[in-house]
């Protein structure tokens, strides 16, 4: 391992802890102010489905790409939680019968598997609405407007032209609604699993309140580094072991998705992944070595083995 692998592990293992800590502490029993009650069995389910598991990268991209305006770690931290809640809530979802119909997450049973469909159903509204809760506290930022900016991103990216929408695109592509739709894959991972992970990224760019060119780098870096995530998805899907992923290794061929891979081919896959990581290093030289902690974070989703 050479020292900036080292360091780069580091720093992903402190803000997964970090992480950890925080999402504890905001799904813990206590009451907000204008709270009623916080039901034992839903937090539960919240808590099942958010803590002890996960590397954290959504997280860890914010504080990361805040970390190079300076911006403090505590805001970038609450951010990060914010998205991870919007990550595992998404989780939640597509496990249940009516989408990916899922027996195992993380190496233990979907939440669905551990309780019922409407319990997994109301924790992942929980934790889709606790997210804008987060999203919008005063701690962020003492400036009200970077808080909505923040909180707008958040919502497109996790809705009809982000996540949501490139869910509902990805069914359609399996044919559940009828004959199976074309699917363009680049479009569908740009919403389905890239929305997410590029707020991830220019978050840092809105809480640093960045020039417009380093809000467009850190854009086309998140881009790059969302893309090339979803291709490692698809081809660990293909090649990875399910001890190693958590989860039943070949889904997606068995759910008749069209993917990178069944696109590209394994070697065309691999050569596009390429390509992403050296247009990843490109959009980050703007910052020079501020931004290796990022570069380093694209070669990691490119190579990971879960």
């Amino acid at each position: 391992m050479t020292p900036a692998t080292a360091d780069f592990s580091k720093r992903l293992d402190q803000t997964a802890d970090d992480t950890e800590a925080l999402l504890a502490e905001l799904l813990s029993d206590t009451l907000l102010p204008d709270e009623i009650v916080r039901p034992k069995r839903l937090m539960d389910a919240m808590r099942y489905s958010s803590l002890n598991g996960g590397k954290r990268l959504r997280p860890f991209l914010v504080v990361e790409s805040s970390a190079v305006f300076g911006v403090p770690r505590e805001a970038a931290l609450l951010v990060g939680a914010a998205l991870e809640c919007i990550h595992c809530y998404s989780l939640i979802h597509d496990d249940l019968p009516a989408m990916d119909n899922s027996d195992l997450r993380r190496g233990r049973p979907t939440l669905h598997k551990k309780t019922d469909d409407a319990t997994a159903i109301l924790a992942g509204d929980g934790l889709l609405t606790l997210a804008f809760d987060i999203v919008t506290r005063d701690e962020i930022h003492n400036d009200a407007t970077v808080r909505l900016l923040l909180t707008r991103a958040l919502a497109r990216a996790s809705g009809i032209g982000g996540m949501v929408g490139g869910q509902i695109l990805d069914l359609a592509g399996e044919g559940r609604f009828g004959d199976r739709e074309p699917v363009d894959v680049a479009r569908l991972q740009q919403m389905k699993t890239g929305a997410l992970l590029r707020y991830g990224c220019i978050a840092g760019a809105i809480l640093g309140q960045s020039t417009p060119s380093e809000y467009q780098a850190l854009d086309d870096y998140g881009r790059a580094l969302g893309e090339a995530f979803q291709i490692a998805d698809d081809l660990l899907d293909v090649e990875g072991d399910a001890a190693a992923l958590g989860k039943p290794a070949g889904a997606d061929a068995a759910l008749g998705k069209t993917t990178f891979v069944t696109q590209l081919g394994i070697d065309g896959a691999k050569q596009r992944v390429r390509d992403l990581l050296a247009r990843a290093d490109s959009a980050l030289s703007i910052f020079g070595t501020k931004g290796d902690t990022l570069r380093a974070a694209a070669r990691f989703v490119a190579e990971r083995k879960n």
